[in-house]
């Protein structure tokens, strides 16, 4: 039980390694398309090592509250556990907060997609017994959202002037 749960952090520990080896690779190719975009610096790697903690120490809490008593915390989302620890580190020091800033912000959401893709693409067999009434409101709800986005970027230039 023992291995298999330090197998399992190993795991973790590989794959959000690989995320930030992504982040890294498209804020650098980037920083070539863009010079004056943001350049990959000590700060980055920095920064990124500090979400590689928080993120494992998401995991820890997570995987250790499993096994609690109180239902809450045995369902809490790992996810939130990894917010609320970057949460407290960056109340902490202000270095964590700068060096996360160091971290394009479009860079770290393109492995977050493409894993998003990767689980998409993992259940469309699930996706195809759903009803057909499923596509008809997704195409309402992005419409909505596509139209309702661009109302208020419009009312946002019109209040500035633009």
């Amino acid at each position: 039980m023992q291995n298999a749960l330090r197998n399992s952090y190993v795991k973790y520990g590989l794959i959000i390694l690989l995320s930030l080896f992504l982040i890294v690779f498209t804020q650098f190719i980037k920083q070539l398309k863009n010079p004056d975009s943001m350049a990959v610096t000590g700060m980055t790697v920095a920064g990124l090592i500090a979400l590689w903690v928080f993120s494992m120490i998401g995991i820890f809490i997570s995987e250790k509250l499993k096994t609690c008593s109180i239902n809450f915390l045995k369902e809490f989302p790992v996810l939130g556990w990894v917010a609320i620890t970057s949460l407290v580190m960056c109340l902490i020091s202000d270095f964590f907060v700068e060096a996360i800033r160091a971290v394009d912000f479009l860079s770290i959401t393109t492995p977050i997609l493409t894993f998003a893709g990767i689980s998409v693409a993992n259940r469309l067999v699930d996706l195809k017994n759903t009803s057909w009434k499923v596509a008809i409101v997704a195409i309402f709800v992005f419409s909505g959202t596509y139209i309702g986005s661009t109302l208020m970027a419009q009312l946002g230039l019109y209040l500035a002037g633009r």
